[in-house]
């Protein structure tokens, strides 16, 4: 999206007038909270290489310690991109006192831009890259070969934000330093917008490029098969589906064992080919009955392999990835009885609609009556407690899963039911 926006633009290297520069802003929504999960921030190398130019130029690493926090608990709201300078309203803790944080970086002089593009649309490689959201090493290299510096160095960045500290950078500018780099794992034309030229017009000047290219075709490369020759042939017809296997599968983790291949851990990566034989079949079957195969987030994920072999090493690897260790054989549990439902219901804490809370509470209340030694029903948002060690708890999917509580923690007990009162009775029964 465009937006137009009346505050100063950045430094202008090239001479672009401002009202130019306010058409090319790009706005973008704020990250929630807790949207990017794990230490690490940049997922590409040109990300990484913008984290270092900011953490290089940084003066007190406490400041960029308290950015990372602000960045990843969502502090930093909608940011705007434009040629040399990249803004944002940063929060402190109380939410209270936003201030407006901007970073300049120099933007690229025409003569600059006249060069990149034309080692750009010399091969049709690095175009196919960028607009496949990619920024191959050979192309900076490309870029550099030819006195354009595409990726910010020591010195390129300058931090700019309204707060008292007098810290280069503060807190407010790293954490926007820090949100940065997450824009630009997604779309390195952002990291182009910010030297110079939007996208838009940079599709535009490669293809004026490439239409100006002499045509080099030969006799030898136009002989061939007109496109009318080509609809005109039958098509070949398809082979004949595979026979069955015969024979009782090989195991895979025994024969990298014996042949110590490249040192992997056998028992994982025989773990790993049979769950992606699993999940080829699953892609198979529902593309056929033309409907989606489940998605599961990486912790579902990480609980799917792991309940494949749960006492391996391999499992407490995942365990260990994942952060997650102790609750894993809880999650394990889960999943045997629910799949990706039932670990969701592990942690799940939501207020189901007020018609379903309290036609639960009724429905369980009328399954204990009668009996004089029945315990209190106790309800908190989309969990019932029964006694001591029983709960019953309404998951996201409209089935109610029963828990028990053992070794100081709730567990998942059994399959998930209809109806509140068939999962507390098949508690009881348990």
């Amino acid at each position: 999206m465009n937006f137009d926006f009346d505050d100063e633009l950045g430094y202008d290297e090239g001479g672009t007038e401002p009202a130019q520069d306010e058409r090319r802003a790009r706005s973008f929504i704020a990250f929630r909270p807790g949207q990017r999960i794990g230490k690490k921030f940049a997922d590409t190398w040109w990300g990484n290489a913008w984290i270092e130019a900011i953490e290089r130029t940084a003066l007190d690493p406490e400041q960029l310690k308290k950015g990372r926090r602000y960045a990843f608990a969502g502090q930093v709201g909608a940011i705007t991109v434009s040629p040399g300078r990249i803004s944002a309203l940063v929060h402190d803790g109380d939410q209270y006192t936003p201030h407006d944080t901007v970073i300049r970086i120099g933007i690229l002089t025409d003569a600059e831009w006249n060069r990149l593009l034309d080692r750009v649309a010399a091969k049709a490689g690095y175009i196919a890259a960028l607009l496949d959201r990619d920024m191959p090493p050979d192309l900076v290299n490309a870029a550099d070969d030819v006195g354009v510096r595409l990726l910010p160095s020591y010195g390129d960045l300058e931090p700019d934000c309204d707060c008292p500290s007098w810290d280069h950078p503060c807190r407010h500018t790293a954490a926007l330093a820090y949100q940065a780099s997450w824009l630009l794992d997604r779309d390195p034309f952002v990291l182009l917008l910010m030297r110079g030229r939007a996208e838009a017009e940079l599709i535009e000047e490669l293809r004026l490029r490439n239409a100006r290219r002499p045509n080099t075709t030969t006799a030898d490369d136009e002989a061939g098969t007109t496109a009318e020759e080509a609809f005109a042939v039958a098509a070949a017809a398809l082979p004949d589906p595979p026979r069955p296997v015969q024979g009782e599968p090989m195991a895979l983790a025994p024969l990298l064992a014996e042949h110590d291949v490249l040192g992997i851990d056998a028992e994982a990566l025989g773990v790993l080919a049979a769950d992606v034989a699993s999940r080829a079949r699953q892609l198979l079957a529902a593309a056929r009955e033309e409907v989606l195969a489940p998605e599961h987030d990486a912790w579902q994920d990480a609980v799917r392999l792991a309940a494949r072999m749960p006492r391996s090493r391999a499992a407490r690897r995942l365990g260990e990835a994942s952060g997650r260790a102790a609750a894993l054989p809880r999650a394990i549990r889960a999943w045997e009885y629910a799949g990706a439902a039932g670990v969701d219901t592990v942690d799940a804490v939501f207020s189901p609609p007020k018609a379903v809370a309290d036609r639960a509470t009724d429905a369980l209340r009328e399954a204990l009556e009668g009996d004089s030694a029945a315990p209190e029903v106790k309800t908190w948002r989309n969990r019932w407690t029964v006694g001591p060690d029983v709960q019953v708890r309404y998951g996201r999917d409209g089935r109610w899963y029963p828990f028990r509580r053992h070794s100081g923690g709730w567990w998942l007990a059994g399959p998930p039911s209809p109806e509140p009162a068939e999962a507390l009775l098949d508690l009881s029964r348990g």
